[in-house]
């Protein structure tokens, strides 16, 4: 969850296997004429350019694995061999934390499934990236990020990683995250843990790629996937989504399995896809989707989830549909503004009538109430998942604070960890301040829903999330404004991000948010807009904006 300055000073949230060596030519960062190039760009031949899979999507690989012009194993490999180019060596982005070893062998059972007739669905055969906060039941860890957790394998798969396995898709590897989703430090830089490093935005080395899904958001950009997944409390799916120049939906808090992902808050927690288009994520999300008895907040998504999302996508959706505007965003950063101003005519161009709409305003007034949900929820939750871990001696959140104290120099070289410890001096659950935050927080839906209603919406619009921030492990991160994230995030409803244009080479995100379950809405109005602007563009990996 990005923008935890601004978060926090509100009193709220803004929430190993050594990589394949296949012999891979070194990479040149190349850029816009004003970008300064780094020394050890590389040869002017940029593997980037060159990539046979570049800005692929699930249709095309489908199609050549039905006209058996590539195999899965083949698909597998040249992620493998990019992600080995560019992760740790060329322009070192840094976003994959482990490669599964078991990737090839899982290619080749589903090719031979293949060749038997046997295709599972969309998903099969369909590399995919992990974030490393949820567990698979294999040879890779699961540490949110912290050497606090190094060497812990997960006995189950999550929910959604059965899930995924089920539908054919091959699990590459994990993401590199912001350490405990962003939920450790009021002065922390999102996409930095004290396992995985410094995750880099494509689009520009030197900025941030936002958190806590930097290194799935940097990764879908960047083309070491096809599709990744990510997690959000608030913002950690669509704020590096928006960084990243990519799509990010985060859904409705029930629509998606927690069970094996490392939690902070069962009211607000959600996975979510990212992927480079519309129709790639919605077919993530069927595949994500669906009822789990061991987290009862799915069984309100009986009869309101999907197994094919793409179903919904509709080039003309947005004909006659009526828009929020986020009013407070009409005003601020003058290149923002105008890329904003843009998407907005472009809206109207497609049929649909804008309202100008104050929901930051009212929502804003809650308070530091999601803050205090969130410390109570994580220290139960971090607690019951750890209990049941094989995490060696870390047992519960205590266990790890006192272990980076012991390894304060590797676990907390640049900032510290006093959101952990201010959320272990919180009682349980049954605290009164817990329950009256809870009652404030979650009022943000009969605001959204009051709104909506009002003025007759379809859904509300607005920025995602400000221009990328450079990396800053000293002072850590700073705000850029324009944050949308935490009115959907305390309803527990649906968001979605697409890409809406850059300033200086820096992506910026067009948000749509709606009522609960309303992700087939959603996915028809950002489909629609997509198909009308355009605006998703491959990562140059420019060293710097700085001449």
């Amino acid at each position: 969850m990005m923008d935890r300055r601004k978060f926090l000073k509100a009193g709220s949230v803004g929430a190993g296997l050594a990589f394949a060596t296949l012999g891979a030519t070194s990479v040149l960062a190349s850029g816009a004429t004003a970008a300064k190039r780094s020394d050890t760009s590389g040869d002017a031949s940029s593997l980037h350019d060159e990539f046979a899979l570049k800005e692929t999507t699930i249709d095309a690989l489908q199609q050549k694995m039905e006209r058996g012009e590539l195999t899965s194993r083949q698909i597998t490999d040249l992620y493998l061999k990019r992600i080995d180019a560019l992760n740790k060596r060329g322009v070192k982005l840094n976003a994959v934390i482990e490669l599964n070893p078991d990737a090839r062998m899982i290619a080749d059972q589903l090719d031979a499934e293949r060749r038997q007739k046997k295709v599972r669905g969309p998903m099969h055969g369909i590399p995919i990236l992990i974030k490393d906060n949820i567990d698979t039941a294999d040879r890779m860890m699961t540490t949110a990020g912290a050497l606090a957790l190094s060497g812990h394998k997960a006995a189950r798969d999550a929910s959604i990683i059965a899930r995924l396995r089920e539908a054919g898709a091959v699990i590459l590897g994990k993401t590199n995250l912001s350490e405990w989703a962003n939920f450790r430090s009021t002065r922390s830089t999102s996409g930095w843990s004290s396992r995985g490093g410094q995750t880099k935005n494509p689009c520009v080395l030197d900025r941030n790629p936002c958190g806590s899904s930097s290194g799935s958001g940097a990764a879908v950009a960047a083309n070491f996937c096809t599709v990744a997944v990510g997690t959000e409390t608030d913002g950690s799916v669509i704020a590096p989504s928006s960084f990243c120049g990519i799509v990010g939906i985060k859904p409705t808090v029930g629509l998606v399995s927690r069970t094996g992902i490392i939690p902070i808050s069962k009211t607000q927690d959600t996975a979510g896809p990212m992927a480079r288009t519309v129709k790639d994520a919605a077919i993530l999300l069927g595949a994500l989707a669906g009822i789990d008895p061991a987290d009862p907040v799915t069984l309100q998504s009986r009869d309101r989830a999907h197994t094919d999302y793409t179903k919904f996508l509709d080039p003309t959706a947005l004909k006659g549909k009526r828009i929020g505007i986020e009013r407070s965003f009409l005003s601020g950063h003058e290149g923002v503004v105008s890329v904003f101003k843009e998407a907005i005519e472009l809206l109207k161009k497609q049929g649909a009538e804008t309202i100008e709409v104050d929901l930051l305003k009212s929502t804003k007034e809650l308070g530091d109430a999601e803050y205090q949900v969130l410390c109570y929820e994580f220290k139960d939750g971090v607690n019951a998942y750890l209990a049941s871990a094989n995490a060696g001696s870390i047992k519960t959140l205590a266990d790890v604070i006192e272990f980076n104290k012991q390894h304060e120099a590797e676990c907390m070289p640049y900032f510290k960890q006093e959101i952990l410890e201010a959320c272990a001096r919180k009682g349980g659950l049954y605290m009164q301040e817990y329950q009256d935050a809870l009652i404030k927080s979650t009022s943000a839906r009969a605001l959204i829903d009051s709104l909506m209603k009002e003025h007759s919406l379809d859904a509300i619009a607005g920025t995602s999330i400000g221009l990328p921030n450079c990396i800053d492990l000293v002072n850590g991160d700073y705000d850029t404004g324009f944050y949308f994230c935490p009115p959907a995030a305390m309803a527990g409803y649906p968001h979605i991000t697409i890409p809406m244009g850059k300033v200086h080479e820096l992506p910026i995100g067009l948000s749509m948010i709606a009522g609960a379950y309303q992700e087939p809405l959603l996915l028809a109005l950002a489909y629609a807009y997509e198909q009308a602007s355009l605006k998703r563009e491959a990562p140059k990996f420019i060293p710097t904006l700085i001449v």
